[in-house]
């Protein structure tokens, strides 16, 4: 629920239009929906001005589908993450005017794309293989209405690639680095640029690498001041992200 859809409401009832009843009627879904597996939070938007998002992974079909209809009937904007592409196809039969990003494994009902954040979002990887938690949160930023650009595989083992981008690391309000292996990238990038970053470890990497472990010790021992987020979690940076770039 928008904060202009309660101005919006309450000018209604002020006006006569709508009556009292009718406005209680719509308000009773405050402050969450209860579909029994599954408690909706409609008033978050409200209260903080993103919207609640689907967990997927774990949640069968028949509860996306129920979570999804309901934020749908609310006129409420829908991102689903860690939806694989089997899901995918069956949700995009129940509601054809979604959009499935197969590598960022994300499912998104958008119905405006205004720009609300104040700056650029920029989505650093450091590898190729990192790109599947770089997209998570490249399709966050984008679902949250920041300005989002990516720069993919610029990691240490070729760190020219990344100098060759300092404009465009500059112009950004906020940057997130995604990077497996040994995890150095963000505290490059964070050497060099005065805007916000937040770092994401991969569970990316040979045997020594821990499935991300190793990344995320590297990231939390940076040198460099830099936010870091749990494995894998390119959706936490984002939303994080959006926070710092609507201030």
């Amino acid at each position: 629920m928008r904060e202009e859809f309660l101005v919006s409401l309450l000018e209604s009832v002020k006006l006569g239009t709508i009556s009292v009843e009718e406005a209680v009627e719509k308000l009773k879904i405050l402050p969450y929906e209860n579909l029994f597996h599954t408690r909706i939070d409609h008033h978050r938007e409200l209260r903080k001005g993103l919207p609640e998002v689907i967990y997927g992974e774990g949640k069968t079909l028949e509860q996306l589908r129920d979570i999804i209809g309901a934020m749908g009937k609310k006129g409420e904007n829908v991102l689903v993450t860690r939806v694989y592409p089997e899901v995918a196809q069956s949700l995009k039969e129940s509601f054809p005017e979604g959009q499935y990003f197969e590598h960022a494994r994300c499912f998104m009902i958008k119905k405006d794309h205004r720009i609300e954040g104040k700056g650029l979002v920029l989505v650093v990887s450091a590898g190729t293989s990192d790109i599947y938690v770089a997209e998570e949160a490249y399709v966050t930023s984008v679902f949250f209405g920041n300005e989002t650009e990516r720069l993919y595989d610029v990691g240490v083992s070729g760190v020219h690639r990344l100098f060759q981008n300092l404009d465009l690391l500059k112009k950004a309000r906020v940057i997130i680095v995604v990077a497996g292996m040994e995890g150095a990238l963000p505290s490059i990038v964070a050497g060099i640029v005065a805007s916000p970053v937040i770092a994401v470890p991969t569970s990316v990497g040979y045997g020594a690498s821990f499935s991300g472990l190793a990344a995320l010790l590297a990231m939390l021992n940076s040198c460099s001041t830099v936010a870091v987020f749990n494995i894998d979690n390119g959706f936490g940076a984002a939303y994080f992200a959006t926070l710092i770039n609507r201030l």
